[in-house]
């Protein structure tokens, strides 16, 4: 096993190529000033990972605690998950239902977790407008969408279990009023809008919060990996191609990345899963119109290897899926063309686009499908913050602002259920993680394609 972890093939380690994502070509400079660790630092806390929870750790750490962290990113800020994904902000963060959760743990705790989600799209406005910088909003809401006419009953139920434990009255549109107020699809019928989404440019988003995070005086080191961890005595030294940082706290916020070749306190604990983004050329008025779809919105569908959609600002589709085990570059490329295939498929008008962008990365599942936010050591100095199943834009924020208060030693505001508050279970053989996965992937596909 590599320090990395190695779950995968090691090009999708490799930090010195480009992702060659839409949002890389689109996301605005990178922050000003930042450098690789050059010499030996001590610092109260250390945050490995320079994504949205790290840099929302070391900013909240700054702005609320007094707190000055050091940030080590291995790539540059914004070459892991934070950079490329879909741009969806909501509600995300667990692949557990509502009603599962008020079932093991009472609706109240049910209802912290939906308030600290629905506060994570809160928090990421207010940073961005407290900061001043644009997130690039373009679209409000998400459209979970039926792909087949047998799921219509999920959608249903999943709008009376939120009004039964949250209060919440999201909107039914049957297949007709779907066509006639976002799109026609023959792989939909149906839509429940779930309203506290929004699109946006995750590069804006992870560099204007690097920037915000280095003004509040965080010391933010991109392209400095940290290749091994000695710890004993309550001190941690992590050691890196130009120095050592040694540190009384520190939170690892690594996520589908995380290097469980480091230590084995972080081994066995996560299951890193592929997601996969093409990007088509801008179209046209015309185009746009012979699908029905012609404004930004956010699409989801109903498949446990879901398809994720997005209609851009100026007027591209991106369309993003789950699935896939093989990481090697030979096997992006037949996926690159399955995607389109299924892209001709999902909007017949559309089939042929010419595709100007293609990316893949990694998400992070836990084995009981929360997120986690819990000390890894007896003294409590190892914090980590992981597992948001594709969904952890506005949660990874929101735990990054958790995550400071409990490494300043106060209580997370708001406050979270205790059922987060723990470190990912192990897998009980780690080993097997990817073949048990691909049994997964194979239930998942026969019962989305048949049931």
């Amino acid at each position: 096993m590599t320090i990395e972890g190695g779950l995968y093939h090691d090009s999708q380690y490799d930090r010195s190529r480009p992702v060659g994502g839409y949002w890389e070509a689109h996301g605005g400079p990178d922050p000003a000033g930042l450098a690789p660790l050059a010499g030996d630092v001590a610092a109260e806390v250390a945050i490995v990972g320079g994504g949205y929870t790290g840099l929302s750790a070391a900013y909240h750490l700054a702005r609320e605690h007094g707190i000055q962290a050091v940030v080590l990113e291995a790539g540059r800020i914004g070459w892991g998950a934070s950079g490329r994904n879909g741009g969806f902000c909501g509600p995300g963060g667990t692949k557990l239902g509502y009603a599962t959760m008020a079932s093991r743990w009472g609706i109240q705790e049910a209802r912290r977790f939906f308030d600290a989600q629905l506060s994570g799209g809160r928090l990421v406005r207010s940073l961005a407008a407290d900061e001043r910088f644009d997130l690039e909003i373009a679209g409000e809401g998400e459209h979970y969408v039926a792909h087949r006419p047998g799921r219509w009953h999920e959608l249903e139920n999943y709008k009376g279990t939120v009004q039964r434990l949250f209060g919440e009255r999201w909107e039914l549109w049957r297949k007709a009023e779907m066509e006639e107020r976002l799109l026609r699809s023959p792989e939909a019928h149906g839509c429940l809008v779930v309203p506290h989404y929004f699109g946006f440019n995750p590069m804006r988003y992870v560099r204007g919060l690097a920037a915000a995070t280095s003004a509040r005086g965080a010391r933010l080191h991109p392209e400095t990996p940290v290749t091994a961890w000695q710890h004993a005595d309550g001190k941690h030294r992590l050691v890196t191609p130009g120095g050592v940082v040694t540190a009384g706290r520190v939170l690892f916020a690594t996520n589908g990345y995380t290097p469980e070749g480091l230590d084995p306190m972080l081994a066995g604990r996560l299951l890193p899963a592929l997601s996969s983004i093409i990007v088509t050329r801008p179209l046209t008025a015309a185009e746009r119109t012979a699908q029905g779809w012609t404004r930004p919105a956010l699409v989801a569908d109903t498949r446990r290897l879901l398809f994720y959609i997005r209609l851009l600002a100026d007027g591209r589709l991106l369309f993003g899926s789950r699935g896939g085990l093989d990481a090697s570059l030979a096997a992006f490329a037949a996926r690159r063309a399955w995607m389109e295939r299924r892209l001709g498929e999902v909007f017949p008008a559309w089939r042929g686009v010419p595709i100007d962008y293609a990316w893949w990365g990694l998400v992070c599942l836990a084995r009981d499908l929360l997120p986690h936010l819990g000390w890894l050591d007896e003294g409590k100095t190892v914090l980590g913050a992981w597992a948001y199943h594709g969904g952890g834009t506005g949660f990874g924020t929101m735990f990054g602002r958790a995550a400071a208060a409990r490494l300043a030693g106060r209580t997370p505001d708001p406050p979270l259920p205790e059922f987060v508050l723990t470190p990912p279970p192990h897998f009980p053989a780690p080993g097997l993680r990817l073949m048990a996965l691909r049994t997964a992937y194979l239930g998942y596909g026969i019962k989305d394609e048949w049931l």
